[in-house]
């Protein structure tokens, strides 16, 4: 089992030691004032799930300040919708190849229903970056898309890793390369020996019965993910295809 580099906000001079030396990564959003660190990877995520969101706009100028560091960037989020791919799917892809041609790895959030929306293809985006609600999240249906989304090639993170079982769920069902929570945000010091040693036990961790990958990615109608069975809002409709060839949006 593989350990997932876990991101971290660079907030106090301890935990960017550990992001300068390679033992964790950063994750900076327009509203955290935290600056890039001078070594080591680092992400950028719009802050959209939180309640200070500064705006799409004002995220593309966040980015495009930051682009001489985008060599060190692992992805930058489009934004999306928490709880709705469709609608999330909607908003982002208007976003992802401006972020791309600013220099950055872009990452399509996945949200609720993702599993049944075909307004997106894995060659759009860089990183999958699992999002949703919690019951998603954890359910069968994102544990396939992650692994496809490594097999696909793409760089797998998962948020709200708040744990070492839900580090070791990231690494062990979804194959996950990084992965971040909200940990770090309150008391970082104090947390900062738990997070590292998730790393140190994952890593040492050759144990494959603690998870049964098999049953969690086996059915994804397993009860934990509640769907309802009504057709997602959708702000509008999927613009026509540019080719026959293809089911993407434009």
């Amino acid at each position: 089992m593989h350990a997932p580099l876990y991101l971290a906000p660079p907030s106090t001079g301890r935990i960017r030691e550990h992001i300068h030396a390679g033992r964790l990564g950063a994750i900076l959003t327009p509203s955290s004032g935290n600056r890039i660190p001078e070594e080591g990877w680092w992400a950028a995520d719009s802050g959209i799930f939180g309640s200070n969101y500064v705006g799409d706009e004002a995220y593309m100028r966040w980015l495009t300040d930051r682009a001489e560091h985008a060599d060190r960037c692992l992805f930058a989020t489009a934004p999306d919708v928490v709880g709705n791919a469709f609608d999330s799917v909607s908003r982002s892809y208007p976003f992802l190849q401006r972020i791309r041609d600013m220099g950055y790895p872009v990452a399509l959030v996945a949200q609720d229903y993702m599993e049944f929306c075909p307004y997106w293809d894995w060659d759009d985006f860089d990183c999958f970056f699992v999002g949703g609600s919690t019951s998603w999240k954890l359910s069968p249906a994102a544990a396939v898309l992650a692994r496809a989304a490594a097999a696909a090639g793409r760089w797998v993170h998962v948020g709200r890793v708040n744990s070492l079982k839900r580090d070791r769920y990231a690494a062990a069902v979804m194959e996950a390369d990084s992965a971040d929570g909200t940990l770090l945000t309150n008391g970082p010091d104090k947390h900062l020996p738990s997070v590292l040693g998730w790393t140190w036990r994952l890593l040492l961790d050759h144990a494959p019965d603690l998870v049964d990958v098999a049953a969690l990615t086996g059915d994804r109608y397993d009860g934990r993910y509640q769907l309802r069975w009504r057709r997602p809002a959708r702000s509008a409709p999927p613009a026509p295809s540019p080719s026959p060839s293809t089911n993407n949006w434009p």
